[in-house]
């Protein structure tokens, strides 16, 4: 228990936390908006599942450490390109993500437009909840691999101490878990937002993609241009309130 006293400790373990909550963003992200497809009274157990297979994936990752860092090891050379393990897993989880968030931006524009008012949509989702359920889940799992190799190895170049990293992955899908729901809702509830997320995962999705290829993309641009994205946004929807107001104020009562 010594070791519990040692400033040095809780410092690394502040800051892998922080940087895992940093990470997971994109995994909320890409969570909120697939439960978002769910019927209102299956989503909470989606995203605690969701969020459950992204801290079990990055536990028996760290567990298996010298398999993950042996992931790093040239598989094969192709048009004089070296491709590891780790690029092949973040080549496929890139292209999902990319697949995945472009389909999302279609139903969201597209496809909403052109069927369905709400209340069709939620009999189609009732009538197909669990395979639904089950399905969103399953591709959940899938880039939660990706995102949590990507974390792990980034985990593994700042802490030594394996203890450290359980600690610090616990307790970052704790706050990840507090901050999922309210998160999802407001996505939810903001169309605009919403594509707005959809367009930050095509953005993470391009970044694996070109970290595959030994291009790297510091995610600090994505986020930052995400932030500035989501700021004119807030002021827009902020403005877009008070029209509405000063609209019911100036309509004539009845």
């Amino acid at each position: 228990m010594e070791f519990l006293l040692d400033p040095n400790v809780w410092i690394a373990f502040a800051m892998l936390a922080a940087l895992e909550i940093v990470l997971g963003i994109d995994n909320i992200i890409f969570i909120s908006i697939l439960v978002g497809r769910l019927p209102s009274h299956m989503r909470d157990k989606a995203r605690r599942l969701g969020l459950g297979f992204a801290m079990v994936s990055r536990l028996l990752l760290l567990f298996t450490l010298n398999w993950v860092m042996g992931l790093t090891a040239n598989l094969f050379t192709a048009l004089g390109q070296g491709f590891s393990g780790r690029d092949l897993v973040l080549l496929l989880g890139g292209l999902f993500l990319l697949y995945k968030a472009s389909h999302e931006i279609f139903i969201e524009v597209e496809a909403r437009e052109q069927h369905a008012p709400a209340e069709t949509d939620a009999v189609l989702l009732k009538s197909t909840g669990q395979r639904m359920f089950w399905g969103i889940i399953g591709q959940i799992a899938i880039i939660d691999i990706v995102f949590s190799l990507d974390s792990v190895i980034t985990a593994v170049g700042m802490v030594d101490d394996i203890s450290i990293m359980v600690a610090a992955v616990i307790a970052s899908v704790g706050v990840m878990l507090v901050a999922a729901k309210p998160i999802g809702e407001f996505v939810d509830s903001h169309p605009s937002i919403k594509v707005l997320a959809l367009a930050f995962l095509i953005m993470v999705g391009m970044a694996l993609t070109a970290e595959a290829f030994e291009q790297h993309v510091p995610k600090g641009y994505i986020y930052a241009a995400m932030a500035f994205s989501l700021a004119v946004e807030a002021l827009n929807i902020r403005s877009r309130a008070k029209r509405l107001l000063k609209a019911a104020q100036n309509s004539p009562k009845p």
